[in-house]
């Protein structure tokens, strides 16, 4: 249940905050029409319209369960919107059939949060897996060349008859993102492509997002929380709340955005509301419980 300030804070947002000219399918490389997912009976996306413009990095903020990586899973459709359209280069996508997408498929590129990568596989087995599964490839010379270019890319080549196991968490993230681009993509999906790193291995996920959106002109499409990331490697900068757009730039404008939610999010601050219900007296009992009470 939402406490008082909270539902207010809600209730200011009836209506998106972001407000724009209608959308068209042709205003971007991926664009979304009144994008609505429910389920059952909870609203998660709630007609999000967008256009992402192709060869730049758009980055996708907000708390936990707002949406962000349902979103980007409509993207290709990993999830059907309950209404709304999905738009790939002018062309609807939402209402094709699986082996219609699989062709789509191979222009996108999706870098997981933990990687996902299959311990049973090597370095080399995992980056040529999707070339095998789209291409059924039996000429080995040229997997061997695209392996060792991808693994340059993100400084890795060398490590192709290494398992998982043996990889630390930003080796793992470097060889996901060399997998993600094996198929040429024109577009990357990163799901909290920093997540469980520290500073410095972070950071050179975010040099590495900007090398490939530079050298290979490929359109980024990044869902995370961490704000000097999102500053770094964006374009643009979305956030989403309950649902709903309601903040829209580039890093200065979300930096100097003028609502609270905004503000608390990207300093990582509570809300006021929140905060006084954590400092509420009287969740301390008088009979506290011992492990020897249940022997």
């Amino acid at each position: 249940m939402l406490l008082a300030a909270e539902a207010a804070a809600v209730n200011a947002y009836e209506k998106p905050i972001v407000t724009r000219k209608s959308i068209q399918p042709e205003d971007g490389l991926l664009v979304t029409q009144n994008l609505t997912k429910r389920f059952d009976d909870r609203l998660v996306l709630d007609s999000v319209c967008m256009a992402i413009e192709e060869g730049k990095t758009t980055v996708i903020i907000g708390p936990s369960g707002c949406g962000k990586t349902v979103f980007i899973k409509h993207l290709i459709v990993l999830e059907r919107p309950t209404e709304g359209q999905i738009f790939f280069k002018g062309h609807r996508i939402d209402a094709l059939d699986e082996r219609q997408l699989a062709k789509i498929r191979t222009r996108f590129g999706f870098c997981f949060q933990m990687s996902a990568l299959f311990d049973s596989l090597t370095v080399y087995e995992n980056i040529t897996f999707p070339v095998q599964q789209h291409y059924k490839a039996v000429n080995y010379k040229p997997l061997d060349e695209l392996v060792k270019q991808k693994l340059a890319l993100v400084g890795m080549d060398g490590f192709q008859n290494h398992y998982p196991a043996s990889l630390s968490g930003g080796q793992k993230k470097r060889v996901a993102l060399a997998r993600a681009i094996a198929l040429n993509p024109e577009v990357i999906l990163y799901d909290e492509p920093t997540t469980g790193l520290d500073p410095i291995t972070s950071d050179v996920i975010n040099e590495l997002i900007i090398k490939l959106q530079k050298e290979l002109k490929i359109t980024s499409i990044v869902v995370t929380h961490d704000m000097k990331s999102a500053y770094k490697i964006a374009d643009r900068i979305v956030m989403l709340y309950n649902g709903r757009i309601i903040a829209d730039g580039n890093a200065e404008q979300i930096r100097n955005h003028p609502h609270d939610i905004v503000q608390q999010f990207i300093y990582g601050r509570v809300g006021e509301a929140e905060l006084a219900a954590l400092r509420l007296g009287g969740t301390r009992f008088e009979t506290q419980f011992t492990p020897e009470d249940f022997e």
